[in-house]
């Protein structure tokens, strides 16, 4: 056994067996279970092989291209409100402006909302945007004499309610991610472009930006495959699936209200397989479009 181990060509192996273990059993192996569901029609004690018509059906369903189109809109604004907004607070903090202090401060205050449970924050939330004269939101606008609003039953609003639960939850964590990115840049860098006259623009653009590529990527990469899988915190802000005329229903919402709510198990696999689909088709064009995928040329 030892000798194993020892190997220079077998020990890579062994150390690598638990990841391949756990990616084997807990992510390729319910895939592919559930690409053969998505071709089943499955009821309590029946199993009957429908071929593709959950598929059919699925794109046939107007709910369910509600459902896409709040995802992709939830995305897309995470991803302009999540991506430069922390990136440029992570360069602030980073820089020599303000005392260490204060730094530490918000960086911590900024990160608890990542601690907390998401239960709890939606719940919090939807308090927070009740319809109530006293709520937080309403207090604040009536400041403005503007009349009590309705923030979860507008789709705008809602939609804002949303977006503001997410910002609160994330743009901590965003900027720990960029921080650390930032962190690792050497400052001979900066020196040496302060000497040849770079404003401080040019340097966070032809420096900063560059050097902290790969963070920048990883972020995004994340935040396209969170944008679309959001669910809990729709679930929690409207206190369950059915928000008024659907306006937080997500893909995974709908997938749970096809597979959990109504028991149609065949036909929920098939919205997430289109779920996988619609994250590789974006995801994986960003990444070549990186250079993620590209050998470094030695």
């Amino acid at each position: 056994m030892k000798r194993i181990l020892y190997s220079q060509k077998i020990a890579p192996f062994i150390f690598v067996l638990p990841f391949v273990l756990t990616l084997a059993v807990f992510w390729i192996s319910p895939l592919i279970k559930s690409g053969i569901m998505s071709t089943q029609n499955i009821l309590p004690g029946v199993t009957e092989s429908v071929g593709l018509k959950n598929f059919q059906r699925l794109f046939g369903d107007r709910l369910f291209y509600v459902a896409l189109g709040n995802s992709i809109k939830y995305m897309l604004w995470t991803l302009l409100l999540l991506i430069p907004g922390p990136l440029i607070l992570a360069v602030l903090i980073n820089s020599k402006i303000g005392s260490d202090k204060f730094k530490a401060v918000f960086k911590s205050v900024l990160f608890i909302p990542a601690l907390s449970s998401v239960v709890v924050a939606g719940v919090v939330f939807r308090l927070i945007f009740s319809e109530s004269s006293t709520s937080l939101m309403n207090q604040i606008v009536a400041i403005f004499g503007v009349d009590p609003v309705k923030w979860l039953k507008n789709s705008g609003t809602g939609f804002f309610a949303l977006l503001t639960l997410a910002c609160w939850r994330w743009t901590g964590v965003n900027i720990l991610y960029f921080l650390a990115g930032l962190q690792a840049i050497p400052q001979d860098y900066y020196e040496a472009a302060d000497l040849d006259g770079a404003s401080k623009w040019q340097q966070f653009w032809h420096v900063t930006v560059p050097s902290i590529k790969p963070t920048i990527v990883f972020v995004l990469t994340i935040s396209v495959y969170g944008g679309l899988a959001m669910f809990l915190e729709s679930f929690m802000l409207w206190g369950g699936n059915n928000s008024p005329q659907n306006i937080g229903l997500t893909i995974v919402g709908y997938l749970y209200r096809q597979g959990i709510e109504r028991n149609n198990l065949g036909y929920a696999s098939a919205v997430g397989i289109i779920l996988l689909i619609l994250v590789m088709a974006i995801n994986i064009p960003q990444l070549i479009a990186t250079g993620t995928f590209k050998k470094e040329e030695r």
